[in-house]
């Protein structure tokens, strides 16, 4: 296999998913500079010191203005992969990157603290585009063989993204009064780096195929990224698909819900992949800091306990990416989802013991890394599956479902968490229990694996869910074409 491959994941995750790690972690060191410059500049501004609730209302929406600008990527990310292909869709997130970056750079500068607010904005337009155009890209690059761990590369390039996020957010980086600016602008560097670097690049050889029928390109994509080994398998599944779609152009997201021959995988996109956010890492990270001060560990040193949780995360994908193509999409799915809904159920009553013995803090602790590595597993798993799941003509419109579902839940989700949060107290984490231990159940009894299959076998594994017995449209045209091939023979 040639280090190609390899190379153009290094390339798609420092400016793709990346980003969406970084700026979701940045936002939390400089919050106290921030809300400072916000009074400074509305005092100078206006003439009067604003009030507390409009300091709060300000960060509020610095904070929560990301979600919007994520939600608006991904919707215009299945437009982009149709439009301009997967390398030029993934060149133009850049140009936002780039503009969120010189915003909120100047924006101290310029004494706008709207300048900020619209390049958080415009931050997660880039998030939004990079989550829905990244995976695809990277998936339909990877032969079969590989086509999991290589996707996997996403889920690590988040992870990453969190831990810079962290450790530039130190005291001893980025993390004073005078440097907040150039932190909350350090997403100019990646986009940099892939603009300079992915032209070097082939686009997605299931894309030259399928949606541009240039066979040439394809081939010479493949042996690009691959090497000139014989591809002859990998080329007649392409186009194998290609002949199934029959020439149908790219579905929209409606087309999802009202096409039987997709309802299944739809309803295993939605429960499994686009419902990340119920999953309770959020809230995990919420009661860490408590935690880990109960455990002994001083305040001031809880900063840098983020960047082991961090290096977990990373670890975890990681070895995903050695695990999926051996034990397959299912079992690691299953298998997480349980351990995850045991780790949510045991926290739930160390967090309500957490004052009555000296060890149940340390309990507490073991029990949110062992959630965060479980977690790791799932996200990274997760990445390949709308790839597999769907045919080339409807993967744009599932990107774009998958990524405005998970925006939304975000938005929401911390709209209503702190209520949540003070009526629950340690029990919210029962919401998130009920969710993992139903997917569990559900991916173990339902959901097919799709390890070491062609993209037509997955599909047929699903029509026997869609049509229940009855003969599916794939298996008429799967039939036609074992008559043509016994004939010519």
């Amino acid at each position: 296999m040639s280090c190609n491959l390899f190379l153009l994941a290094l390339v798609l995750g420092i400016g793709g998913t990346f980003h969406y790690g970084l700026q979701v972690s940045i936002i939390n060191s400089p919050a106290e500079y921030i809300k400072s410059f916000i009074h400074k500049t509305w005092l100078k501004r206006y003439g009067s010191s604003p009030s507390e609730e409009i300091i709060t209302l300000m960060w509020s929406f610095i904070v929560s203005i990301y979600s919007i600008g994520g939600l608006l990527g991904s919707m215009f990310a299945g437009y982009f992969l149709v439009r301009f292909g997967r390398k030029k869709a993934m060149l133009l997130t850049n140009i936002p990157a780039l503009l969120s970056s010189v915003l909120m750079g100047l924006s101290r500068v310029c004494g706008s603290f709207e300048m900020l607010i619209i390049g958080r904005m415009v931050s997660g337009v880039t998030a939004g585009l990079a989550l829905n155009i990244h995976v695809p890209y990277v998936g339909e690059c990877s032969p079969q063989r590989l086509r999991g761990a290589i996707a996997i590369t996403a889920s690590t390039a988040i992870a990453i993204g969190k831990f810079v996020g962290f450790a530039l957010g130190l005291r001893e980086a980025l993390g004073v009064d005078a440097l907040w600016p150039v932190l909350m602008a350090a997403n100019a560097l990646p986009a940099l780096i892939q603009l300079l670097t992915l032209p070097f690049f082939p686009d997605s050889p299931r894309y030259l195929l399928i949606d541009k029928k240039d066979k040439e390109g394809c081939i010479k994509a493949v042996k690009q990224l691959w090497g000139d080994g014989d591809h002859t398998a990998e080329i007649d599944d392409m186009m194998a698909e290609q002949k199934a779609i029959n020439g149908e152009k790219a579905k929209s997201v409606c087309d999802l819900f009202r096409d039987r021959a997709v309802r299944w995988q739809l309803i295993t996109l939605f429960l499994v992949s686009s419902c990340m956010q119920l999953i309770g890492v959020n809230v995990v990270y919420f009661y860490a800091y408590n935690v880990f001060v109960k455990a002994g560990i001083p305040p001031a040193q809880t900063r840098y306990v983020s960047l082991g949780v961090g290096i977990t995360e990373i670890f975890t994908t990681v070895l995903c990416g050695f695990l999926i193509e051996r034990a397959g999409r299912k079992a690691l799915l299953w298998k997480s989802y349980t351990v995850m809904s045991l780790a949510l159920g045991l926290l739930t009553v160390t967090l309500s013991l957490q004052d009555s013995f000296s060890w149940v803090p340390y309990c507490s602790v073991a029990l949110i890394f062992t959630f965060i590595m479980s977690f790791g597993i799932v996200a990274g798993v997760i990445c390949p599956l709308p790839t597999e799941l769907f045919i080339q003509s409807y993967r744009p419109a599932a990107y774009v479902l998958s990524g405005a579902t998970n925006w939304i839940q975000l938005f929401f989700l911390g709209l209503v968490f702190p209520f949540i949060v003070e009526g629950l107290g340690s029990f919210c984490f029962i919401i998130f229990f009920a969710y993992c231990l139903s997917m569990a159940v559900f991916v173990y009894l339902v959901m097919p694996e799709t390890k070491g299959k062609t993209m037509l076998q997955i599909m047929e594994d699903f029509n026997r869910l869609n049509y229940r017995g009855k003969r599916s449209p794939s298996a008429l045209w799967q039939n036609d074409s074992s008559v043509t091939v016994a004939t010519r023979l």
